[in-house]
């Protein structure tokens, strides 16, 4: 069966192979939308047929026109996201295509769910399993970081700005030798506390969570935590920075033209 927008073959009916189908496609959409913004801004030119923006099982994403068979093997993404482009601003113009975005990776995994014969206890566990994941517009919007603020008022507060990200991996090993130094319970107990900590964490780009071993850096400017490897910034790069600006809010451009 003809996955769309990649030609790719998808022949698995399991539940738990739709959602890894459905989380590879997010995850493409989720690097248009944040990390690869300016070269996605660029391939909507509104001068253009209508344009969808696809995301691929093999986590690529590609600015193209709809299938032009009736009906297509799987359901079509938003039509003409590139007509608003130059219509409204952009934050609005990515949050708008994130909406579409998470509705159409929906449509395409209850679509395999309803062509596999899913019965009801197999679309409930698929749901419940996107449902764990955060929404692309929250991702885009910083939602769901908002959202763990407000759960945790003191966490934010005990992670460093970027003046300390290199210190970052020197802080950890540090805090690991210690640990292990300790006896086996209070080991334990400050691991799980740690884990409480910053274990609600969510990249900004791949929308995953934190992870104590990975190097990761804030924007000085919409205050996104971001992997380093997702933004391709290395503890060395990160002493170098005195302010970090996340790919989104580099490409951010004044709108004196609308």
């Amino acid at each position: 069966m003809d996955a769309g927008g990649g030609g790719e073959q998808f022949d698995s009916r399991t539940v738990e192979d739709v959602f890894g189908d459905f989380k590879r496609r997010r995850t493409a959409l989720i690097k248009a939308l944040t990390v690869d913004v300016e070269e996605f801004y660029q391939q909507c030119d509104p001068e253009k047929e209508n344009l969808c923006l696809y995301g691929l099982p093999n986590e690529q994403w590609e600015v193209n026109l709809p299938a032009e068979e009736v009906p297509p093997e799987l359901p079509e993404p938003a039509l003409g996201i590139n007509f608003a482009r130059d219509g409204m601003e952009d934050k609005d113009w990515l949050s708008l295509v994130a909406v579409h975005s998470d509705s159409w990776l929906l449509s395409v995994a209850f679509y395999f769910g309803a062509r596999f014969g899913f019965d009801k206890a197999s679309r409930k566990k698929l749901f419940n399993m996107i449902n764990e994941l955060p929404t692309i517009y929250e991702v885009v919007t910083g939602a769901s970081k908002k959202q763990q603020k407000e759960k945790s008022s003191g966490h934010s507060g005990k992670k460093s700005k970027s003046n300390s990200k290199a210190q970052r991996a020197q802080d950890y090993q540090e805090k690991l030798a210690k640990l292990q130094a300790k006896d086996e319970e209070e080991e334990g107990l400050d691991e799980q506390e740690d884990e409480d900590e910053h274990g609600e964490t969510l990249c900004g780009a791949c929308g995953e969570n934190y992870a104590a071993d990975e190097f990761w850096i804030c924007c000085d400017i919409c205050e996104k935590w971001f992997h380093g490897k997702c933004v391709k910034i290395t503890p060395a790069k990160a002493e170098h920075i005195k302010q970090y600006k996340c790919p989104s809010c580099s490409h951010k451009r004044p709108r004196a033209d609308i």
